[in-house]
């Protein structure tokens, strides 16, 4: 049995710094710096299957650990806009740094559901702290004196190996029935089997957390349903139900990376006129038109998230067009991987992205169908459920 509280990093396992008085433009002005570190990281991250530390260091100074942050443990009170926009930026320089950019901000944001106590915890030594998890209740927990036992295994737990606390959902028996919970693991509170080996996405380094037997105070966990249907709260994205915002961590990726492809595409008819043949110029142009029209499905849905006021007809449409948005993505990157030819294929400007936007599409919550079924029946089931929402992010801007 392993004791998780209070946890304090080993000399192997760095403090976090702590720094103060820094805001959410911050993240923004930061991003060329880490979208440039990433992009030079690239090619090691997708050989070696996990970033570069320095990588990882410039995430933190960008200040993505930090945006979801409570401000009064030294957070800057961001919003989903921002860290859409961020994620996509460095997700030009290296699909993988983005995503884990994004799990870090997913998942400092839903520790500030934590009791006040294990906020205490978890943000004691400063707001840059890396965390990670997995939202499928893989593991279970039995109660404890103070707390739960903790046992059981989670795949796919982006940035594992950098963290420094992990929130993994457990089922647990509670009131004569079964609910979910999450519960906060230390890093020395868990072990790291190296299972990834997806042909894309190679640097998130998606593993297998284990967890046997740990001890997790009663204030290092709460309800899954508290993330999922949004909590009464003065800080915003803590309102938001989750399947609102979710998505958009796993899809602005993807929109960095296809940027990166278009990129790469426009330039290769530029130094070569002699390709830009009928086809491939209007291949470019149908695929620039798609990846616009995700770019603009995913900025109403943070937009619509940032209200802060979001029911459950404005969250299944944030789902949906997330799941559209990672389709049209999808979509035009291979059209155009396609038209490359063997002679570009082999090319990691257009191969990495394809790889990776296509590995992250196969992400659970990125599936159109599921999405679009949720959609549908809240459309036509909840009274006071008109197409497309309740009402547009803009009309809230008053």
């Amino acid at each position: 049995m392993t004791a998780t509280a209070p946890h304090r990093p080993t000399a192997a396992e760095p403090s976090p710094p702590r720094r103060t008085g820094r805001r959410a433009t911050d993240l923004l002005n930061a991003v060329p710096a880490a979208r440039s570190v990433a992009g030079h990281g690239a090619d090691a991250a997708d050989r070696d299957g996990r970033l570069a530390p320095g990588t990882v260091a410039a995430l933190t100074d960008a200040g993505f650990h930090r945006l979801f942050v409570p401000p009064e443990r030294g957070g800057v009170g961001g919003g989903f806009a921002t860290l859409v926009g961020a994620v996509a930026a460095v997700g030009e320089g290296c699909a993988s740094a983005a995503w884990v950019a994004a799990v870090f901000a997913n998942f400092g944001r839903l520790a500030g559901f934590l009791p006040p106590e294990g906020r205490s915890v978890i943000w004691g030594d400063g707001p840059d702290v890396r965390l990670v998890g997995a939202v499928a209740p893989t593991g279970h927990a039995r109660p404890g004196p103070g707390g739960w036992l903790l046992s059981g295994s989670w795949q796919y737990v982006s940035g594992a190996a950098f963290a420094h606390w992990a929130l993994l959902a457990g089922r647990t028996a509670e009131d004569g029935g079964e609910a979910v919970r999450f519960f906060a693991v230390p890093r020395h509170a868990y072990e790291i089997t190296g299972t990834w080996s997806a042909p894309g996405m190679r640097g998130t380094g998606s593993d297998t957390v284990r967890v046997d037997e740990a001890f997790v105070a009663r204030e290092l966990s709460f309800p899954r349903r508290l993330a999922a249907d949004g909590a009464l709260s003065a800080h915003p994205w803590l309102t938001v139900p989750s399947a609102a915002v979710t998505p958009l961590c796993f899809v602005a990726p993807a929109l960095g990376a296809a940027a990166a492809a278009l990129a790469a595409w426009t330039q290769r008819l530029r130094d070569a006129p002699t390709r830009s043949t009928d086809a491939a110029r209007v291949a470019l142009a149908r695929s620039m038109g798609e990846v616009d029209a995700a770019r603009l499905l995913v900025d109403r849905a943070a937009a619509t998230a940032d209200l802060g006021r979001v029911g459950p007809s404005e969250a299944v449409r944030n789902a949906r067009d997330a799941a559209l948005a990672m389709e049209l993505i999808s979509t035009a990157v291979s059209r155009l991987y396609r038209l490359v030819g063997t002679s570009g294929q082999s090319d990691p400007r257009f191969q990495r992205p394809w790889r990776d936007i296509t590995t992250a599409a196969g992400h659970a919550l990125l599936g159109f169908e599921a999405a679009g079924r949720s959609y549908t029946e809240q459309l036509t089931t909840s009274p006071g459920a008109p197409y497309g929402a309740r009402r547009d992010a803009r009309s809230h801007r008053e």
